[in-house]
């Protein structure tokens, strides 16, 4: 076992490690073929709606939202909010997240009439990042997920998913804020929308199956095998609060 003071990112090169898990979840489960959906405002949709919720909720509320044509932003700009929440009733916090999608349909209105390619060739990418976070209700998860699965720009989103799955292998403390555990992505990968939408898929595929809250299932995990990334980071169902000396910051804002 390696002791958390010796810093797991000085055994191996970090960009090795990170590839290295990769390529273990991408052997054993195949590409992920996500977002699930037909459309990039679909997406975007999805995107408000998955928050603090399961995906089967959600997928109910886009069901009714394509039932009534309302995976158009036009349409969903002129439907009454209170119309609206009753169609998304399934994902939860229904009245709350119908403002919160009027608030971004009025966005994408008076940023690009709803051109999703202007949007992209208007702004710079973290310019556009900001004007996303700048929406109330929008916050980093919400705002990369739009950006890499809708807009096909390198943001690497991070979730619970990816926190438990890190965490558990010893590679960040328990107390990390989203920009640190993001950074150790985007610092160390090839800034590649690409690369960012399968990791991203394959680590919630792996903490949905495997690395669940309170019982981790660590045998036939996709992680849990005898490759070199593995005997830096010692056992996956380890939940001390390993040093922090290679991230930088120094926790939740």
């Amino acid at each position: 076992m390696v002791r958390a003071d010796l810093g797991l990112w000085g055994l191996m090169s970090k960009t090795v490690l990170l590839l290295d898990m990769y390529e273990a979840m991408l052997a054993a489960l195949g590409k992920s073929g996500w977002w699930p959906a037909s459309s990039s405002f679909e997406t975007i949709v999805g995107a408000v709606l998955t928050q603090n919720t399961n995906w089967q909720n959600v997928e109910k509320a886009l069901c009714v939202l394509r039932e009534q044509n309302l995976l158009d932003p036009w349409r969903m700009e002129a439907v009454e909010e209170d119309l609206l929440a009753e169609y998304i009733r399934s994902s939860g916090y229904y009245r709350l997240k119908a403002r919160r999608l009027k608030n971004v349909v009025f966005f994408l209105r008076d940023s690009c009439d709803f051109d999703l390619d202007c949007l992209v060739a208007d702004f710079a990418a973290d310019e556009l990042r900001e004007k996303l976070l700048a929406i109330k209700g929008v916050g980093p998860e919400t705002a990369d997920t739009i950006l890499l699965y809708a807009l096909d720009l390198p943001f690497f989103v991070v979730d619970a998913y990816t926190f438990r799955i890190m965490n558990r292998h010893g590679f960040v403390p328990e107390q990390t804020c989203y920009e640190e555990l993001q950074a150790i992505f985007t610092e160390n990968l090839p800034s590649d929308a690409t690369l960012f939408n399968e990791y991203h898929a394959l680590l919630v595929r792996v903490g949905k199956s495997w690395c669940l809250k309170k019982k981790p299932v660590c045998e036939n995990c996709p992680l849990q095998c005898k490759r070199a990334w593995r005997k830096a980071a010692g056992c996956c169902q380890q939940k001390k609060n390993y040093s922090s000396a290679f991230i930088k910051g120094t926790g939740p804002t």
